[in-house]
């Protein structure tokens, strides 16, 4: 894991690289690369790479970046923050053309492919990537991501200069951004708590989406193309039905297995966050069973919570006993949040109301000396875990007869708002008018603040101008739209929107905090390939089944557990006392969010 930056002026009075510039935004990138450091500058001086290594893969010299291939003067070059976890497959079959190899990284890996297959290089890689290639043949350069979104890269283009960088923040530290307001981000971040891909909170700066390359050469650069989207997969994906479950939970466990030994692939210890939730625990036990002799395992433990039932460390270290780990439980309270609370918002790259459990759980497993850690995310959104997989048709359905009659569910909000606001959540509200499909059903569930609630929180015209920008009810029903079935178009919103803007990029500005590589084998995209038929089948695999793919059985109250979330104390922790803060839900953290992203 590393943090990258560029700059390239491909414009025709495009300034040479400002060396200060390029210096300043690698080293606010400190810790995503604590072990290395490199500058690269083309002969012409259009061209700057920065780079800040975590060391995985390949420790030695060997592996330093930015990277080209000895003795050639027209190698490209490339900054890569990542990990490519079948490219010892991939160095096989270099070799076995002819190829010779200098090191025994994946990173040289990309620089083969990308002479052998140019951008379609994207379309081998199984990993999570983020990556910039100079070509000096074709003066242009090829930026990638990801086809989950499992690591970030923003970028700046001003029309003759192009700028990335792992982190918005990092990118900004540089100057020569337009830091305008950009309405969208910002009338995203209060809809959904997250500030939703391709906007920041800044008009000069986006995300490349997820699943998309962009090339930039002298003289133009080009939009994203994209290479790989979850909702047109699941469209694609040709249903599979498996009635018999112990024959569905042989096929699962044989693609988990898989995806959780390619996730072990490391020169350094890995471990796992261990909650005692179906997804991690299934993930500890399938890496025991991949070969983890040696596994270690380390659960986040709430002081506030000890003894009640929101505690999960007991039941954590039953199954880490069970599996022979080596286990560490590190507790948090009130106080250490309260310290810090600072580098907290610091750390935080886009405003997020979610991530101070990632963020802790990140810092109690890098003090046991980890630089690697398994995650479960990504087992709600592929095996129905979310309430919403039964919620969002049920509204659809329930909703159908208003709307027959033109204007009542808008009618019914206006009317109705001020009161139900005073008695449940406001957005009970626009169960008709958002009741018509099931993107709009979506975004109603999954709102922090409701749609005409907007202009209350942010400036009015902001707010209009960012919902028209943002157009949610259209992006959303993009991703919802002619699948196979209900459950499938569920599953495509939260692993598009939820995880890949929240759960993801959460992960992601936490772990590296921490200088700690947070990896995810239930987000990924051959798993995903395997399970898109099953999951878009009439039939579809439950966490029930999931929880069952292990070899050795997993305790009972796991394999019955029901859905609880990973439950954190941050409303007493920010309000103060335990009682109810004054606004519902998170609002109220998500307003001191917003004012210290402002800062």
């Amino acid at each position: 894991m590393c943090g990258i930056n560029l700059v390239f002026g491909y414009g025709e009075n495009a300034p040479r690289v400002d060396d200060t510039e390029l210096y300043t935004v690698r080293e606010a990138m400190i810790p995503r690369g604590p072990d290395q450091a490199g500058i690269w500058h083309s002969p012409d001086r259009k061209v700057g790479f920065g780079h800040r290594r975590l060391s995985i893969i390949d420790l030695s010299e060997t592996g330093r970046q930015p990277m080209r291939l000895p003795e050639d003067p027209n190698s490209p070059t490339v900054i890569f923050n990542g990990e490519i976890y079948n490219f010892h497959a991939l160095r096989s079959e270099l070799i076995a053309s002819g190829t010779m190899l200098f090191s025994n990284s994946d990173t040289e890996v990309l620089l083969h492919l990308y002479r052998r297959d140019g951008p379609a290089m994207v379309e081998k890689l199984r990993g999570m990537f983020a990556f910039a290639i100079w070509d000096p043949v074709k003066r242009g350069m090829l930026l990638a991501r990801d086809p989950m979104g499992i690591k970030p890269l923003y970028y700046a283009d001003d029309g003759r200069t192009l700028r990335a960088a792992s982190q918005v923040k990092a990118l900004l530290s540089g100057g020569n951004i337009d830091t305008s307001a950009d309405p969208a981000g910002h009338a995203g971040f209060f809809l959904f708590g997250y500030v939703p891909d391709p906007h920041t909170l800044y008009r000069g700066v986006k995300s490349l989406p997820a699943g998309t390359t962009l090339w930039c050469e002298t003289g133009r650069c080009d939009p994203p193309k994209t290479y790989f989207d979850v909702g047109t997969a699941f469209r694609n994906a040709p249903t599979e039905t498996i009635a018999d479950r112990t024959a569905l939970r042989e096929r699962l466990h044989t693609v988990l297995l898989d995806s959780v030994k390619a996730h072990l692939v490391a020169d350094v210890p890995v471990g796992v966050f261990l909650s005692a939730g179906r997804d991690s625990t299934t993930i500890a036990a399938l890496a025991r069973e991949a070969g983890g002799e040696d596994l270690r395992t380390v659960t986040l433990g709430f002081r506030e919570f000890q003894g009640r039932p929101e505690d999960e460390t007991a039941l954590a270290e039953k199954v880490a006993g069970e599996l022979g780990a080596t286990h560490e439980t590190r507790w948090v309270a009130r106080e250490e949040f309260a310290r810090d609370r600072d580098k907290l918002f610091a750390a935080m790259d886009q405003p997020s109301i979610d991530g101070v459990n990632s963020y802790f759980v990140a810092k109690a497993t890098a003090a046991t000396g980890l630089k690697v850690a398994l995650s479960g995310v990504g087992g709600d959104e592929l095996f129905g875990g979310y309430p919403s997989f039964e919620g969002v048709p049920k509204l659809v359905r329930s909703a159908a007869w208003a709307q027959r009659i033109p204007g009542l569910g808008k009618s019914f909000r206006i009317i109705s708002a001020p009161v139900i606001r005073r008695m449940t959540s406001p957005k009970y509200a626009g169960m008709f008018e958002y009741g018509s499909s099931l993107g709009d059903a979506y975004l109603l569930r999954r709102a922090l603040f409701a749609p005409w609630e907007l202009p209350d929180v942010m400036d009015p015209d902001m707010a209009a101008a960012g919902w028209a920008e943002l157009a949610p009810r259209l992006a959303l029903d993009r991703t919802a739209k002619d699948h196979k079935t209900d459950h499938a178009a569920v599953s495509a919103l939260e692993l598009s929107w939820y995880m890949r803007n929240q759960l993801l990029r959460d992960a992601d500005w936490a772990g590296m905090a921490h200088s700690l590589e947070i990896r995810t084998p239930l987000v990924d995209v051959e798993l995903f390939g395997a399970l898109a038929p099953l999951i878009a089948g009439e039939n579809p695999p439950g966490k029930g089944d999931l929880v069952r793919t292990p070899r050795k059985a997993l305790p009972r109250e796991v394999r019955a557990r029901p859905k609880t979330g990973f439950a954190i104390p941050v409303r007493d922790w920010v309000s103060g006392q335990p009682s109810e803060t004054p606004e519902r839900g998170l609002r109220g953290w998500a307003r001191q969010v917003y004012r210290a992203a402002q800062a």
